[in-house]
């Protein structure tokens, strides 16, 4: 056991997303399990700099593991970016007598934790939270359950609509690097076809496939499309490069937007966070640093940050081929 930590700071960072109390929750009592002190800090690197830290305990994160957010908040900070700005968090900590931290966050997150690491040589743990699942390194990341489940019940109240008056559907959800979202809620909710940006469909096969679609039979249709997507400059054009090229459909575009963020995490983003939590606190007290908590095939590890950089993760080919066969 790495003894020399007593104080552990915990930070939220970057976007939020569903199940980041729990962690938060989880780090803190992980640590009072362990005898060690835990701090709160505020508004990611940015409460860093500015000293904006609380003592925590047990009873300091009761009732948040069903809480959307982040009772820590969370903020981009562009004075971390500089190296007088890291000094700053770092006398901070130092003053405070922090030993150690856990930053909960995605790619970004972690990218500035490597640096001051390696400047200030301070323990840093890392706990994926990001909806996107575009983090190397973890099947899963905390809040993807959950956005998932609110954007498939979204496309089903929408279906409804369309299948009333003979409506396409154009969906957008978040993913500006990464498909995930729209690849897993598009097969969930029986999307006709789904546009991410790691494979580009083309304007003529989506038009051909529309047309398909239309000629045996179906009345409306509905296309989940990630945000990145690159088959249109946005999706509104795309929704009138559709209408002028294709009759029969009256062609509606819906945006989710950050309505995916928020509401309460899922069980499984719950538990997620909880074993990602205790994980991380584990780690620091067996003298890993500058890692970042992941799971795969339902095993919790850890994964060097370098190890972590968003885009790296290769989408589900097996995937891509069902929601072909589905749509037929």
């Amino acid at each position: 056991m790495y003894t020399n930590i007593k104080k552990i700071g915990v930070l939220t960072s970057g976007g939020d997303a569903p199940g980041m109390n729990a962690a938060i929750r989880a780090v803190v009592r992980a640590s009072v399990y362990n005898n060690l002190e835990c701090v709160g800090i505020y508004r990611g690197y940015e409460g860093l700099i500015e000293g904006d830290f609380k003592d925590l305990n047990a009873r300091s994160v009761k009732n948040i593991i069903n809480r959307g957010g982040t009772i820590l908040k969370s903020a981009r900070s562009k004075e971390f970016f500089t190296k007088e700005g890291r000094q700053i968090a770092y006398d901070h900590l130092k003053n405070k007598g922090i030993d150690a931290l856990v930053t909960i966050g995605g790619d970004g997150t972690f990218a500035g934790a490597t640096v001051f690491n390696k400047e200030f040589d301070i323990p840093i743990i890392g706990i994926p939270g990001t909806i996107d699942n575009d983090i190397n390194g973890t099947d899963l990341t905390i809040g993807y359950d959950t956005a998932l489940n609110t954007v498939v019940e979204a496309i089903d109240k929408i279906r409804d609509t369309a299948n009333s008056h003979n409506r396409l559907f154009l969906v957008e959800v978040m993913g500006r690097d990464a498909g995930d979202i729209a690849l897993n809620a598009g097969i969930g909710a029986g999307a006709e076809e789904i546009l991410i940006p790691e494979e580009d469909l083309g304007k003529d096969r989506l038009m051909q496939s529309l047309k398909r679609s239309k000629n045996s039979g179906k009345t409306s249709s509905i296309i989940v499309v990630s945000e990145g997507d690159q088959i249109g400059k946005n999706i509104f054009k795309l929704a009138e490069y559709i209408e002028n090229n294709m009759t029969g459909y009256e062609v509606r575009v819906t945006v989710l937007g950050h309505v995916q963020r928020g509401g309460s995490p899922s069980c499984y983003d719950r538990v997620l966070a909880s074993r990602m939590g205790v994980a991380s606190i584990d780690a620091l007290l067996n003298g890993e640093r500058n890692v970042m908590i992941g799971i795969r095939h339902n095993k919790v590890l850890s994964v060097p940050f370098s190890e972590t950089k968003k885009g790296e993760n290769e989408i589900d080919l097996e995937l891509i081929r069902v929601a072909d066969i589905m749509s037929i």
